[in-house]
């Protein structure tokens, strides 16, 4: 899965979220990040700007993530517009309330897929609630 990271106040800001996150094992265990150019946007001319990529693994944990992004920015000496993208889905954090990291974990996680086992109550039959 990739990840792309916009961060307000240019790439001294990038550069230091990239190394806050090589000194986090969670981070180090489950994603590589680098700074890369952001591809521009459909019919975008001129400057294109740097983002921190995160490519993960099977070992990623988006909460972890969350709660380093979370911090990191605390030690920011000013408050810092965070954009995370993945695919399609993108989340802005701007106070770093539970609210925004709750919408940053929905964009981060992929939907979990269906468990037809719990579909089904004990006799095989569907869980419908029918005769119950």
């Amino acid at each position: 899965m990739r990840i792309d990271v916009a961060v307000s106040g240019g790439e001294a800001e990038l550069r230091s979220l990239r190394d806050w996150l090589s000194r986090d094992p969670g981070a180090r265990r489950g994603a590589h990040v680098e700074l890369v150019q952001a591809e521009p946007s459909p019919g975008q001319m001129g400057v294109v700007t740097d983002v921190l990529q995160l490519i993960t693994d099977n070992a990623w944990s988006a909460a972890s993530f969350a709660l380093a992004l979370s911090t990191w920015r605390q030690t920011r000496p000013h408050a810092r517009r965070i954009t995370v993208r993945r695919g399609d889905l993108t989340v802005s954090l701007d106070g770093g309330g539970d609210e925004e990291l709750r919408r940053l974990l929905d964009v981060l996680e992929p939907p979990a897929a269906p468990d037809p086992d719990r579909e089904r109550d004990q006799d095989g039959r569907a869980d419908g609630g029918e005769g119950r």
